[in-house]
């Protein structure tokens, strides 16, 4: 399993912060309240440990194929109804939404293979990644992917613990599916609004893993 490059930092200054508190710990509080002391050290390893997994890539074998899209993040499906488009698009689309709680792995993949045409990063709210108005108030970045003569918008929206979006594509890029599009630090979503008739394979509810789990067919 690898680790992130956006987890180095956040990695390093949180070993710095457990290393200095467990000191403390050893040498202030377990010789009168070993205990109390002990205790207080396995919580900060294990803080650390769910730090580093945050970050964690693991390896995986990723689907291809023609005419498919997969699942864009690891998470649990959370929305699959029709939406009136607020960005982009000037029509109708299919929304499916993907929640990413903090234990998921939280490193973003092209849902397709094509061109970007589009590529913005929106401030915004932290509404909670569930409430209906994140997908629209929320900080955000929305991409959307051509192939041939379909397109599809994937937005990365930041819930109430994400402060920080990671993107990597711009305008004119050609991707792979299943190859990384960005990153979103802690809990979130992801959105697809896809073309009105797309045939959707997974449900409400259904946990789905990010360049594995085929959505379905557009």
């Amino acid at each position: 399993m690898k680790i992130h490059k956006e987890g180095f930092r956040t990695i390093i200054l949180t070993a710095i912060v457990a290393a200095v508190i467990i000191a403390l710990t050893v040498f202030l509080i377990v010789p009168s309240y070993p205990v109390l002391g002990w205790i207080t050290v396995a919580i900060i390893i294990g803080l650390f440990l769910f730090i580093v997994s945050f970050f964690r890539i693991p390896s995986r074998d990723h689907a291809s194929g023609e005419d498919i899209f997969v699942a864009p993040c690891d998470g649990t499906v959370v929305v699959i109804e029709e939406v009136e488009a607020d960005e982009y698009f000037k029509d109708r689309r299919l929304q499916l939404s993907i929640f990413m709680s903090p234990l998921n792995v939280h490193v973003n993949r092209n849902p397709v293979s094509g061109e970007v045409m589009y590529s913005q990063y929106h401030k915004g709210k932290y509404l909670v990644a569930w409430h209906p108005k994140s997908s629209t108030d929320n900080e955000r970045h929305s991409v959307v992917y051509k192939q041939g003569d379909k397109e599809m918008l994937v937005k990365q929206i930041a819930g109430a613990l994400a402060k920080r979006i990671v993107n990597y594509l711009k305008p004119g890029d050609k991707v792979a599916m299943g190859e990384e599009m960005g990153f979103i630090k802690f809990g979130s979503r992801v959105d697809l609004l896809l073309p009105l008739g797309t045939q959707v394979d997974v449900k409400i509810n259904q946990k789905v893993k990010g360049g594995v789990t085929i959505l379905g067919k557009w």
